[in-house]
């Protein structure tokens, strides 16, 4: 079981150093902090799909701002290896530079999580697991994630980390929110037997649940594609509705109802959700103290 509190919500690094500039990183950064966020996700390869960029720009920019501010001890700190061009995969002598990379950029002498971003089934688990107990065990790394793993490949990752007394896998990341929902079925039995903790991603389907996304609007994003997607999917256009519903019932936004619907779910510790601009924290804080009713889970089922 993990040891660390996220806090209601885990604020993603996505968006710095891609649609969010340094100084609207900072803002977001210092809008959350002050509302009472305490956890941060990024990962090496954030942002690398970016023309010009050659990821790490959001571990570098998230290192400035911890040095600016002294905010490191606030903050629980997530990051990931395994998907960056040049330290892909999860080789012992990969994990070990590419923590050392991360944790240059960040500016700090540990991370709280540190995730396999993806899977590698070219390297044996053995290697892997004993590779991460090994930054456990020097202070590198306070806990070890596993992202986007499949159900078996999870169980035999912790029973051989088990098995040789070895740090084990102890939070999952995996795509969550109430219209994709398949790690209900597929995945969380596992996370739950073996006592692991989930900080889903994708929260907001990639901005479909912020509200903005409606039949016959444009929206000028550049996750608009796959989020307008969703519009496809009439179960998808009624339970906006019904998140409609919901929302002016409490006084917030449909993201908020949102994400205190995954933060409810069995297995969830805290869901992840981004902000591009300082504008769009609030909408993500009203989520904090968001408690749904069972009738209202009820509704959204």
């Amino acid at each position: 079981m993990t040891s660390l509190d996220f806090g209601p919500l885990v604020l993603g690094g996505n968006t710095f150093g891609w649609t969010s500039d340094r100084d609207e990183t900072f803002a977001v950064l210092d809008a959350f902090v002050e509302a009472g966020g305490r956890s941060i996700d990024t990962a090496d390869s954030y942002s690398a799909w970016i023309p010009g960029n050659s990821g790490g720009e959001s571990e570098t920019l998230l290192g400035e701002w911890f040095t600016s501010r002294g905010a490191r001890d606030r903050i629980v700190l997530a990051t990931k290896v395994g998907s960056l061009n040049g330290r892909k995969g999860l080789s012992a002598t990969n994990i070990r530079a590419a923590v050392e990379d991360s944790l240059r950029r960040l500016r700090t002498d540990h991370i709280d999580v540190y995730f396999a971003h993806v899977d590698d089934e070219s390297v044996e688990q053995e290697e892997y697991v004993t590779a991460f107990d090994a930054l456990v065990k020097a202070g590198l790394v306070r806990e070890i994630g596993a992202s986007n793993f499949s159900s078996d490949r999870l169980t035999s990752a912790v029973a051989s980390a088990e098995s040789s007394g070895l740090a084990r896998f102890t939070v999952a990341q995996d795509k969550l929110n109430v219209v994709e929902r398949e790690y209900a079925t597929e995945l969380a039995p596992t996370v739950e037997k073996l006592g692991v903790v989930q900080l889903p991603y994708s929260s907001l389907a990639s901005g479909f649940l912020t509200g903005k996304y409606r039949p016959g609007v444009e929206v000028d994003s550049p996750r608009a594609r796959g989020a307008a997607g969703h519009l496809k999917n009439p179960r998808h256009v009624a339970l906006l509705e019904t998140l409609d519903d919901i929302a002016a019932q409490h006084g917030v936004g449909v993201s908020a109802v949102a994400l205190a619907w995954s933060r409810q779910q069995p297995t969830v510790a805290a869901p992840i959700a981004s902000a591009r601009t300082v504008e769009q924290v609030p909408a993500l804080v009203e989520s904090f103290d968001l408690v749904l009713t069972e009738a209202e889970l009820a509704r959204l089922a």
